[in-house]
């Protein structure tokens, strides 16, 4: 499996609304409630620019998410796996990661996650179905989204093609929810 040089990074690829809520629904309510302390992007040092195709972590208060999208509908989100201290290795180019890149990522710092809501792409084209997932805070939105292969950061509303289904997070029974085990 393809770490994207990131030591210790499994991505776990799914693809549709249910399989990502079965999988993460929990974990996702979690998060609300929770300042974000920080939001990692992996930065390319010779173009000066963020490399889009390694996952973006968020960190909130020590749970870290962290989300990446590949082809047109794979969405992978796995938690506390990746070390932003150590080096990300991709041959030909000299990446690493950076908390400072983005002035409007900096201005999330410390707001308290109000909801997450998975957004779900209605355009009638290729794009049809492919998931986003949306973080809400009490001043900001910012959306992780599939750009067809790589990942696409918004801040503020995101766009009107796409529909929403916060309720469904927060309430969709989780398999194994009722399992104190799990």
């Amino acid at each position: 499996m393809f770490d994207f040089g990131i030591e210790g990074y499994r991505p776990r690829w799914s693809s549709g609304r249910s399989s990502v809520v079965a999988g993460h629904g929990h974990r996702l309510r979690a998060l609300v409630g929770r300042p974000l302390t920080c939001v990692w992007l992996v930065w390319d040092l010779e173009d000066d620019e963020w490399f889009r195709d390694c996952p973006v972590l968020l960190d909130f208060s020590g749970e870290r998410v962290e989300i990446n999208h590949r082809k047109f509908d794979d969405l992978s989100i796995t938690w506390n796996t990746v070390d932003p201290a150590r080096p990300v290795l991709w041959p030909g180019l000299e990446l690493r990661w950076r908390f400072d890149a983005d002035a409007e990522l900096l201005g999330l710092r410390g707001q308290v996650l109000r909801d997450v809501e998975l957004l779900e792409w209605s355009g009638r084209d290729a794009a049809e179905g492919t998931l986003a997932v949306s973080f809400l805070f009490r001043r900001d939105r910012l959306t992780i989204a599939n750009a067809l292969d790589e990942n696409e950061l918004t801040l503020g509303p995101p766009d009107s093609r796409y529909r929403p289904h916060s309720r469904r997070v927060r309430t969709c029974r989780i398999a194994g929810d009722s399992d104190p085990g799990s």
